[in-house]
């Protein structure tokens, strides 16, 4: 039986002004570009628990309008899209299914909509994946697929996580790999689609696992650069220092995303450092105390972090590790002062990079729930807006012209060629008066 992994990859702004500023700002969409570039490591790991019997094949559709008739012939299909992809995919989807090939959808957009995902689709995944892909590839088998397999209320033990199918990719399509040390965060803000849908709890996955994977990675790529996909690494500190020795051994440079507290730690950061950290990325949302509250339905971590954020910056940048530090426009607490908020800070605190956002409800999301309540939303399922870019609510405390303006204002002042170098080659400068001439 052929068997076809489908990624959908091609996210972008959809405002046209958006797109052509990226175009002259390379900073701006670089971040960006990184994620749109990069394999979907659900689909590979789903490929990897596939048995040998099965001829599978794994491939990347950026732009779906740009095909020549379909990508490839199979018996069956499983595509996964980010939600601003995800009308594509169901075009996709059902462009398959009109030449009589099975197509199994998943990930966190079928996950948060089931039943819309069902019109395009002979069968739904929701949640994790692998703890019920080998019974719906056994249904597959025998002609019996059911419309849904529901593993969110399992809670998958990452002790029994398969090795993803690496070997599957063309591996100079890419400038990283991903691999996950763990699922969740504990945090659990109100906008992140990440923990909400798929991992209901915060959980690890075993080092000699990760860099088992890591291992396997190097079989095709001896010295790569991995991306950890994890929505918080490092909660864990033991558990993390733990890993981090192991990965010091690996020769491997990485990035991850994590939280401030990692800067508490000299051990930790220490540790980061030998095992190969290049980046990490933090998301410190936003510089307004009242904005920050509330935001974790939780606990208010981030609010009452929010003093310490240029000390953590600092301590993080002096040991060579760049921080890419994230910052969320729209939040309902703030107001236009927002802006002028950022760049300030990022002025004042030499970030080696930064990331702005427009606040986003995504689908299953608490964030898109209560916006919707509130009758906010500008349009309702227009996931096509889920970027992380374009505008599709009315903020609290400005006009939507008002975050559009100033979301591109900013970005032109951050993304500028001038103010790029500046930050970087004030992080060189620092790098090489701590530690000499390194690279």
């Amino acid at each position: 039986m052929k068997l076809g992994f489908i990624a959908m990859s091609g996210v972008r702004a959809h405002n046209k002004e958006l797109t052509e500023l990226g175009l002259t700002l390379p900073g701006f969409v670089e971040r960006n570009k990184i994620i749109a570039s990069l394999p979907s490591l659900g689909l590979l790991t789903l490929a990897g628990m596939t048995p040998k019997d099965f001829d599978v094949t794994y491939l990347e559709v950026p732009d779906v309008e740009a095909l020549d008739g379909l990508p490839g012939e199979f018996d069956a299909v499983a595509i996964s899209s980010f939600s601003a992809q995800i009308k594509e995919a169901y075009h996709l989807a059902d462009l398959y299914r009109s030449v009589g090939t099975k197509v199994i959808l998943g990930g966190l957009h079928v996950s948060a909509v089931p039943t819309e995902a069902l019109a395009h689709a002979d069968s739904v995944v929701l949640g994790e994946g692998e703890p019920l892909w080998p019974t719906l590839l056994s249904d597959l088998r025998t002609g019996k697929l059911a419309t849904v397999y529901d593993a969110r209320n399992i809670n998958f033990d990452l002790a029994q996580a398969p090795m993803p199918a690496f070997q599957l990719l063309d591996i100079g399509k890419y400038n990283r790999l991903t691999l996950q040390t763990q699922r969740g965060c504990p945090w659990r803000c109100d906008f992140c689609a990440s923990s909400n849908g798929i991992s209901p709890t915060h959980k690890l996955k075993p080092a000699e696992k990760v860099i088992a994977e890591i291992r396997r990675i190097k079989e095709i790529w001896p010295r790569p650069f991995i991306e950890f996909a994890d929505d918080n690494s490092f909660v864990n500190k033991r558990q993390a220092k733990k890993l981090l020795r192991a990965l010091a051994q690996e020769d491997i440079s990485w990035f991850t995303e994590t939280d401030v507290s990692v800067a508490d730690d000299p051990e930790l950061l220490n540790l980061m450092r030998e095992s190969g950290c290049a980046q990490v990325l933090i998301g410190f949302e936003s510089l307004s105390a009242v904005a920050l509250n509330g935001l974790e339905q939780r606990a208010n971590w981030k609010a009452k972090r929010l003093a310490e954020y240029q000390g953590a910056i600092a301590r993080i940048q002096d040991h060579g590790i760049t921080v890419n530090g994230c910052f969320i426009l729209g939040l309902d607490g703030a107001g236009t002062n927002a802006f002028d908020d950022v760049w300030q800070f990022v002025r004042d605190s030499n970030l080696y990079e930064v990331q702005i956002t427009v606040l986003t409800p995504f689908p299953g999301t608490p964030l898109y729930e209560r916006l919707r309540v509130e009758g906010r939303l500008l349009r309702e399922q227009a996931w096509e807006l889920c970027t992380l870019f374009d505008v599709n609510f009315r903020p609290a405390h400005m006009s939507v012209t008002e975050l559009e303006s100033g979301f591109r204002d900013l970005a032109e002042k951050l993304y500028s060629t001038e103010f790029t170098r500046e930050r970087r080659e004030k992080f060189r400068r620092r790098r090489r008066s701590l530690y000499g001439s390194t690279k």
